[in-house]
């Protein structure tokens, strides 16, 4: 007999991060709403006082017994903390739900994307482990985008990601908004996250202090993108580049056809992918993507000067998204 909903113990690991919080008010909002809930994070901010069910609750400290009785875990923090307590929770005997990127491509690890009518994701079977992991916005974009294109046989693709502060959670948020205060000011910049101007500036790295690697994001990214894609999919050249906004993740991506196909085929695969198309007066962007689930798409535009190129523009909410993705693998598991 199947456990009752509200008798099932939900863990959301890093549950003070973006994608943490996020996670719990979807859940809050889902079929299980009337879950046990239990948050835990890393040492620095136990103690937090927050909510879970519409009642008070404080974020714990990993303790030994923290994932005991659990159904589901969802790991929402970085990925040196989901390597870290991994092993207790796959002692616990539950189901694992990777939002940190540190379990793609790993052995004995789906990924898992929310299914579409005419295209079937390269997700194996559910592996004996319960491990699952949900790619980033960026890596869905990307990959969705090679899978849906498949069938045209492309001779090479490349795909630009543009990242977010908010990729760095709260702190990466605070320090993009008060050096943004500090240049209109004429004051000197603080870098106490990024080691580097993020404010108005692109850029392909951040300083050598900064404990967060665009480098370590995109290997993640790259990973993603491999783990969602069968092998005879041809694999996109991808690269990543921080972007001076708060929110949103932005993919600029080109695919090289060996013959021509009109844009109108391009763009029914497209939908047929899962990509909702915008309007051409308000193309997407991290604005008008902010707290849908949709991986917005602007038409498909041929490259003036490469015969059977094609360039694309995709906005997804990276926050919205995998939590999202997240709760709908959950409910296929019931």
């Amino acid at each position: 007999m199947a456990t009752p909903l509200e008798s099932r113990r939900i863990v959301i690991a890093g549950a003070s991060s973006l994608l943490g919080a996020e996670l719990k008010a979807l859940l809050e909002e889902s079929r299980f709403a009337a879950s046990d809930f239990r948050l835990v994070d890393e040492e620095s901010v136990a103690g937090t006082l927050t909510e879970a069910g519409g009642e008070a609750a404080v974020i714990q400290p990993v303790e030994d017994d923290s994932f005991a009785k659990a159904w589901i875990v969802f790991f929402a923090g970085s990925p040196a903390f989901t390597k870290t307590n991994l092993p207790l929770a796959k002692r616990g005997g539950a189901r694992v739900i990777d939002l940190s990127g540190d379990l793609s491509g790993q052995q004995g690890v789906t990924t898992w994307l929310s299914r579409t009518p005419a295209v079937t994701l390269a997700a194996a079977p559910y592996s004996d482990e319960d491990l699952f992991a949900i790619p980033s916005a960026s890596a869905e974009i990307i990959a969705r985008l090679s899978l849906a294109l498949e069938s045209l046989r492309p001779s090479a693709s490349l795909a630009i990601a543009f990242q977010p502060v908010s990729a760095a959670g709260k702190a990466g948020i605070e320090e993009l908004e008060s050096q943004t205060g500090q240049l209109l000011s004429f004051q000197p910049v603080g870098r106490q996250v990024f080691d580097a101007q993020v404010a108005y500036t692109m850029l392909d790295r951040f300083g050598g202090s900064s404990a967060h690697s665009l480098a370590r994001s995109l290997d993640i990214i790259r990973r993603e993108v491999k783990s969602c894609l069968p092998s005879h999919c041809t694999l996109p050249a991808v690269q990543l580049l921080h972007a001076p906004v708060f929110y949103g993740s932005m993919v600029s991506a080109c695919v090289f056809l060996p013959t021509h196909v009109d844009s109108g085929t391009v763009a029914k695969l497209c939908k047929d992918s899962g990509f909702t198309f915008t309007d051409e007066e308000a193309p997407p962007s991290n604005v008008s993507s902010a707290g849908e689930i949709a991986l917005q798409l602007s038409a498909p535009a041929p490259d003036a000067s490469v015969p059977n190129a094609f360039w694309f523009w995709v906005a997804a909410d990276n926050i919205r998204v995998p939590a999202m993705n997240a709760i709908k693998l959950a409910e296929s598991l019931l």
